[in-house]
């Protein structure tokens, strides 16, 4: 198949399970397309989980789901020491991080021993047990949700954490017409089964083919600009949102917006980056990256309307 029939098989086949959603869809093939961990945040009930085995299936990849709860050791997920009394030694019994997709299930009711352990697999993509250290087979991501801090028993991830993280892509409710599609589907069990239509061969190919890509210099410039915005609006005469602002975005929003508008070109079967593609997947990328004030949050001022607010100043090439 070509790279096109590719991209539209494993979009038909996710479509078999889910309805509407294409944003979050869209995040998970960018994400793959990067080698980038995506955090997938809404209420329960829309989908989330169902997108992430859907996409792992499509692809023939392995899948590993860890639901994280308060009571949740380290050693539950990247795997422990186990001694064997027939021979007198320790064997490794590996955790669930052994995977290509690893799906981490209301990733903030977990414990903060158990958010530090995923920092290496996320970073490193390599696990350490005991004295020994473990490369992951690629491809490797983590592919995370989370329910809004507002629900109970649910906490904010911390900074180092949520910065391994590509994008944040807000779930959202579905249309009404999407809805009754979804109800019907449930009520009378004609959801389609997931075949897999592509390989982590294809996988690869598809990733060398995104890397050419072409991004002009302006454009480039133009992805450092809206960094540079968020750590000193009032060089863009941004002075309104300058005392909302605790942190501008890390040196990795920088990185990972560039993949991510190349990636979408790439999904828009275009050859080259425009800024309309930087602007478009900008929120997604730096939405968990800024750091807010306590007047912002006193004042319920978000993240969001700040990113709107940069990418309204900084001029477009």
């Amino acid at each position: 198949m070509s790279k096109l029939e590719v991209i539209d098989a494993i979009k038909s086949e996710i479509a078999k399970v889910i309805v509407g959603q294409e944003k979050m869809i869209e995040a998970l093939l960018v994400g793959l397309l990067c080698r980038g961990h995506i955090l997938l945040e809404g209420v329960p009930g829309l989908a989330k989980t169902t997108s992430v085995n859907a996409l792992s299936k499509s692809l023939g990849l392995e899948f590993s789901r860890v639901q994280f709860t308060p009571d949740l050791l380290p050693n539950d997920i990247i795997g422990t020491e186990i001694y064997d009394p027939s021979t007198n030694s320790f064997k490794i019994k590996r955790g669930p991080v052994f995977t290509n997709l690893l799906l981490a299930d209301e990733i903030n009711r977990a414990p903060a021993k158990v958010q530090s352990a995923l920092l290496e697999v996320m970073q490193e993509r390599q696990v350490t047990i005991g004295d020994e250290s473990f490369v992951l087979t690629p491809p490797f991501l983590v592919m995370a949700t989370q329910n809004p801090v507002e629900q109970e028993g649910a906490y904010e991830l911390p900074e180092a954490q949520l910065d391994r993280f590509m994008m944040k892509v807000v779930v959202g409710y579905n249309t009404k017409e999407q809805e009754l599609e979804i109800a019907r589907r449930a009520a009378n069990n004609t959801f389609g089964i997931i075949e897999q239509v592509a390989s982590a061969k294809d996988l690869e190919m598809l990733r060398d083919e995104a890397m050419k890509i072409h991004i002009d210099e302006e454009v480039e410039r133009y992805i450092v600009d809206i960094i540079e915005a968020s750590r000193r609006p009032q060089e863009y005469n941004l002075e309104e949102i300058s005392h909302y602002i605790e942190f501008g975005a890390s040196p990795r929003a920088t990185i990972d917006l560039y993949k991510a508008a190349r990636a979408v070109a790439y999904l828009k079967h275009q050859e080259y980056v425009s800024p309309i593609e930087v602007a478009y997947i900008a929120l997604e990328v730096l939405r968990h990256r800024i750091i807010l004030t306590y007047e912002a949050q006193a004042e319920d001022i978000t993240t969001d309307w700040i990113i709107k607010k940069i990418l309204e100043a900084v001029p477009i090439p």
